[in-house]
């Protein structure tokens, strides 16, 4: 079954799943296109091969486009202003987003935001536009984003430590197709699954979870331990790859659902805004399987459900709290994830800055997720031992 496409209608995006389905729908996903804006950052749209297979069509069908290639991981609102003056140049009909969850959100902002008059620091802090904005297609190229799916963008008020994630908009059409997926490196391979594993967990045991989600993030998990070796070990093995990426996909469409994920996504994003250069999924992943705990015991019947995938052992009960964290760690390191927040230049004194941001990013939006009680002290907890 991995072989075969389909087309699904998620939220208010019509997404084309399956390999293949870019070059065979990119052409109808055009249609009333006269001119195009392509979002990218430097090379991973270049390198996978998608940016040649849609200005090859583009230029097929003589419409005019530019290239945008300045997105960094953890983008800032700078660079999404910048896109926004560009296009306020060009003046396109639609925006072209190739790339992971970086460039998706980067687009959706700047679709939102054209022509509105508008900067994204306002958008942010509560002023919105009368629409949507520009007609918007998602190119997704990693199995860890769901942005390609989802109403959520993220990015780093320039100048703070403020990462900050909100409902946006959906794109209009999305390709999840995994031939673009196989020049992922080991490392992007290991990090972007990560992310995807935790928006899974951490929507199944939210406080919005439900049996749809439940069911959808235990799939998730379950094809996540299933293949990720696979592709660790042969990086070119593309049904692995596809169940990677209808993972990822699934996991999305539970965050949607339940409007966002909960402590280990808030947390992360206080380190990852203080320091871009710490990779969202290495973020997580550093951070993550002590919260497991808290959220095991808080929720054992829900964690439990999908963390049996990982160990079969762990029993819905809260005092299975430290196997389930066991199993995790163990299932990270077991697939090579070695690294601390200290790797990344991440000191005890930098703590109080960053904690001072997610106290209040919890307080602003992901508290109400949250299954248990976060006070300092659990966060303090949770970051020492991460260092």
């Amino acid at each position: 079954m991995w072989s075969k496409k389909f087309k699904v209608r998620i939220g208010e995006v019509d997404l084309y799943f399956g390999p293949g389905v870019l070059v065979e729908n990119i052409s109808r996903a055009l249609e009333g296109v006269s001119k195009a804006m392509i979002v990218t950052s430097k090379s991973a749209a270049k390198v996978s091969g998608a940016l040649r297979d849609v200005v090859s069509v583009l230029e097929e069908s003589s419409i005019e486009y530019r290239v945008y290639d300045k997105v960094t991981p953890n983008p800032s609102t700078s660079i999404v202003d910048e896109l926004i003056e560009e296009l306020e140049v060009f003046n396109p009909s639609a925006l072209i987003a190739i790339g992971g969850g970086s460039v998706i959100d980067t687009a959706k902002l700047a679709a939102v935001l054209y022509g509105s008059g508008l900067k994204t620091i306002d958008y942010i802090l509560g002023a919105k536009p009368g629409s949507k904005g520009l007609k918007l297609i998602a190119v997704n190229l990693t199995h860890g984003t769901g942005s390609e799916v989802d109403r959520f963008a993220v990015a780093t008020i320039t100048g703070t430590i403020e990462k900050r994630g909100m409902a946006v908009r959906y794109p209009d059409i999305s390709f999840d197709d995994p031939v673009y997926t196989l020049t992922l490196s080991r490392d992007q391979t290991l990090y972007t699954t990560i992310d995807a594993f935790y928006h899974a967990y951490e929507s199944a045991t939210s406080n919005r979870s439900n049996l749809l989600v439940l069911s959808l993030a235990e799939e998730s998990v379950k094809y996540i331990t299933m293949y990720l070796r696979r592709v660790l070990e042969n990086q070119r093995d593309l049904e692995a790859r596809t169940m990677l990426l209808y993972s990822s996909m699934l996991a999305g469409v539970c965050i949607d659902t339940t409007s966002g994920t909960h402590l280990i996504h808030a947390l992360e994003h206080g380190f990852s805004g203080f320091k871009p250069e710490l990779p969202h999924g290495a973020g997580l992943a550093i951070l993550g399987s002590r919260i497991v705990y808290y959220t095991h015991k808080a929720v054992p019947e829900q964690s439990a459900r999908i963390l049996k995938h990982l160990d079969p052992s762990i029993k819905p009960i809260s005092d299975d709290a430290d196997k389930a964290m066991k199993a995790v760690k163990e299932f990270q390191d077991n697939h090579g994830f070695n690294k601390r927040l200290s790797d990344y230049g991440i000191a005890v004194s930098d703590l109080k800055q960053i904690l001072d941001f997610v106290e209040k990013t919890i307080k602003e939006r992901f508290g109400s997720n949250v299954p248990f009680p976060v006070d300092r002290g659990l966060l303090e907890e949770v970051a020492r031992e991460a260092l």
